[in-house]
């Protein structure tokens, strides 16, 4: 099965231990981030109005699950892919000041995910974002934010080891920075994946910086949306990017696996060059868009950290099946029961 190296996996805990650890891990780590970035909790919208390029596009490929409503005249909805566009929309509504933030329980259906042991129709993330002055849109406010997200997920670590002794302590105390750029000047024989892999391994965490850009071979280490991330703008470093992934390694998986996507967010200028860059210029003239150009939106940093992925990860788990309840292919439910996976 996709993602998974050991023949058999033994869980650490029953179904009833891990639904009771799970509600544990998503208690405390909220609060533990909401502390550490200065955010307050704020009701999620599970849809959008379509059109209005509030929501998330992702790539620009995926098709959003879109239904219409008779009591809106037979307008149509979109459920959320993420809030990165409406998160930021909500600073501004709402009157944050710089310094703070917001941070939701986003629940997302991403129709056309391809299904794997980290993959599923259903996402569930703590989607953030805060507000930051123009001076901040730089690396070492990014880095400095990415510290404190992983100082979180540190005490998250021995708090359940705290509780749940067989759950070990094995992050390292520092997370690493890499650029994308000098991951493909290390490893130009490997896929991104494959460089995903070998750096997770060498450090143990690390944050891969500049994720949407064209590197030197010409190709994105993978692809991002035009309008939230900024991955345009050169950083103090020489290389294109305020943006990047938490990338922990996994040991159950025997790989990389991405705990969070965030980035500074674009200004007016990286809006319109990234636009230009991907060929979606006609995105200009959509509502949110149009606020963003307009200067109507602060400056941001955001992002989302995978709540089920957070919960795989500290508690070994070998699949995302074993925290969310899901649907998955007959045969990759076969292969999870002949390895030891018990899917939720």
């Amino acid at each position: 099965m996709n993602g998974i190296t050991a023949t058999m996996h033994r869980s650490l805990q029953s179904i009833k231990e891990t639904e009771r650890a799970i509600k544990d891990i998503k208690d405390f780590f909220q609060v533990s981030l909401a502390s550490e970035l200065r955010l307050t909790r704020v009701t999620a919208p599970l849809f959008l109005p379509a059109g209005t390029g509030y929501n998330d596009n992702l790539n620009g490929v995926e098709r959003p699950v879109r239904f219409p409503v008779p009591a809106l005249g037979g307008a149509e909805v979109e459920v959320v892919q993420s809030l990165a566009k409406w998160k930021r929309a909500a600073l501004a509504d709402y009157g944050f000041s710089p310094g703070y933030g917001l941070y939701t329980d986003m629940n997302a259906i991403r129709a056309d995910e391809a299904l794997d042991a980290i993959h599923s129709l259903y996402v569930d993330q703590w989607d953030w974002e805060k507000v930051i002055a123009p001076s901040d849109r730089n690396l070492a406010v990014l880095k400095s934010t990415v510290r404190g997200i992983y100082s979180a997920l540190k005490r998250l670590e021995f708090h359940l080891h705290d509780r749940y002794p067989e759950l070990p302590i094995d992050l390292p105390e520092d997370i690493a920075f890499v650029h994308a750029q000098e991951a493909l000047d290390r490893y130009p024989s490997l896929s991104p994946r494959e460089r995903e892999d070998a750096l997770a391994s060498e450090y143990g965490a690390v944050f891969l910086i500049g994720i949407g850009a064209a590197l030197s071979d010409g190709k994105p280490h993978d692809g991002r949306a035009p309008d939230y991330d900024d991955w345009s703008t050169m950083n103090k470093d020489g290389f294109p990017g305020l943006n990047g992934d938490i990338l922990v390694w996994n040991s159950p998986l025997g790989r990389a696996l991405e705990l969070s996507s965030m980035g500074i967010r674009v200004d007016p200028q990286a809006l319109e060059r990234q636009l230009g860059l991907s060929g979606q210029e006609d995105r200009r003239e959509l509502a949110f868009h149009k606020r963003l150009l307009a200067g109507e939106l602060p400056p941001s940093i955001g992002g989302g950290i995978g709540q089920s992925r957070v919960c795989m990860h500290f508690l070994r788990k070998a699949h995302i099946g074993e925290i969310q309840v899901g649907v998955w292919p007959d045969s990759m439910r076969r292969d999870c029961a002949s390895r030891g996976i018990a899917l939720l």
